[in-house]
């Protein structure tokens, strides 16, 4: 009988050492950025768009790591499901779900492009051995085309880059750049960075430009993008900086839509609760 009862100890506490080495292994491989939300769609504002807006163009620095679910991003994406969205600080792991979730979710359809500039547990999970690929991403409802991916040579205090590729907007061939640069306090990076990546656009006579550039409007680093292109904001502008638009919770201009040989129509900046930077759009002149 003392045998059968310490047998039995022995059985449940190997099962319990069993089930908790299983969901241990199943939180190293899946990592922080697992989805939180419930698999459902979320019901949309009722003036979100019904399909996808084929002359708009998103930027959004989804924030990483934050404690965000990609059901919920997907479902502030699909509200103004734009032609195309770059994505900053964005693992793959996360822009997978999101991609599936427009679709399934929202029956919106869109290829996607990565620009990885480093692979970090931390921020995207995976495998100790494996972690999962951080950087930028660009989904597109039309094919994309010469994805190119660029590290910055100083990335500052984390690797950074931009990458391009060559889709459709608005009926049109365009190149679409995606960056991010240096944080905060790092201005003479930013002015390396935005040099390497001026150098890129102006080969382009079509070119849009997003992105979290880490600086307010009249920052000198960005002065290399000014003279090849403007904002999406007419408003806002290096001499106008009061007037430009804030894009992140600490009330300045971060994030920006670039234009080089396109024409504005009309844009808007878009608060939301799933990331420190909001979503800002622009609906471009389609002649």
């Amino acid at each position: 009988m003392c045998m059968h009862i310490e047998e039995a100890t022995v059985l449940r506490r190997d099962t319990r050492l069993l089930v908790g080495a299983v969901i241990v292994a199943c939180m190293v491989l899946v990592g922080p950025s697992a989805p939180s939300g419930a698999l459902f769609a979320r019901p949309l504002p009722a003036y979100a768009v019904r399909d996808v807006v084929p002359n708009r163009v998103m930027t959004w620095n989804i924030c990483n790591p934050c404690e965000a679910s990609n059901v919920d991003r997907a479902a502030e994406i699909a509200t103004y499901a734009p032609q195309v969205i770059g994505l900053q600080e964005a693992c793959v792991r996360d822009v997978e779900r999101i991609q599936d979730y427009l679709e399934s979710l929202y029956g919106l359809v869109y290829h996607v492009e990565y620009g990885t500039v480093l692979r970090n547990w931390g921020r995207c999970g995976g495998a100790p051995w494996s972690p999962g690929a951080f950087g930028q991403a660009v989904l597109s409802a039309a094919p994309m085309t010469d994805r190119v991916n660029v590290e910055y040579p100083d990335g500052g205090s984390e690797d950074r880059g931009y990458m391009a590729v060559t889709t459709i907007v608005g009926g049109r061939p365009v190149r679409v750049f995606n960056t991010h640069l240096a944080q905060r306090r790092q201005e003479a990076v930013r002015a390396d960075q935005t040099g390497v990546l001026a150098a890129d656009v102006a080969r382009h006579d079509r070119a849009i430009v997003l992105g979290d550039f880490n600086a307010v409007p009249d920052a000198p680093e960005l002065t290399r993008i000014w003279s090849l292109a403007t904002e999406t904001d007419p408003e806002c502008r290096p001499s106008s900086v009061g007037s430009c638009e804030p894009t992140t919770d600490w009330h300045t201009k971060f994030d920006y839509i670039f234009l080089r040989g396109i024409v504005p129509h009309e844009h808007r900046v878009h608060p939301t609760p799933y990331s420190d930077h909001d979503l800002l759009h622009s609906d471009l002149d389609p002649t």
